[in-house]
């Protein structure tokens, strides 16, 4: 299974203070190919913001797996993490409905917790090794 993400990264959001379950966290990659016009038609500042939405989000440098490009790592909350899920990564989401998909599978839950649709099994994506590697 796919592990979580690493490399520099920014914080887009940071609470002070996380009360309640932990929710899904997302990462976007938004560095040599993702996240730039190399991707053409992809308003991605507009796509991290609607992800923002649903989840707090992380601005990663690149995840490596660029001709995926644009990358979104799903990560379980920590009740989809006591279920057993791992990171979702998903690519080539460069289409709004796509963006929404996602957004509503975090709404329900997320990995580990709500069944991932079918629709985004067209994007899911195994990073390559240097990413999973423990």
């Amino acid at each position: 299974m796919p592990a979580t993400p690493t490399g520099p990264t920014t914080d887009d959001e940071r609470p002070a203070r996380v009360t309640g379950p932990v929710p899904c966290r997302i990462v976007v990659c938004r560095d040599c190919c993702c996240g730039t016009p190399k991707v053409t038609g992809v308003d991605h500042a507009a796509q991290t913001e609607r992800l923002r939405a649903a989840a707090p989000v992380r601005v990663s440098d690149c995840l490596d797996v660029c001709e995926h490009a644009n990358v979104i790592v799903v990560q379980p909350s920590a009740e989809g993490r006591a279920a057993g899920a791992r990171p979702v990564w998903l690519g080539l989401v460069n289409d709004p409905d796509a963006t929404e998909d996602i957004v509503a599978w975090i709404r329900t839950g997320g990995p580990g917790v709500a069944p991932r649709p079918d629709i985004l099994d067209l994007y899911a994506i195994t990073p390559s090794r240097r990413r999973t590697a423990s």
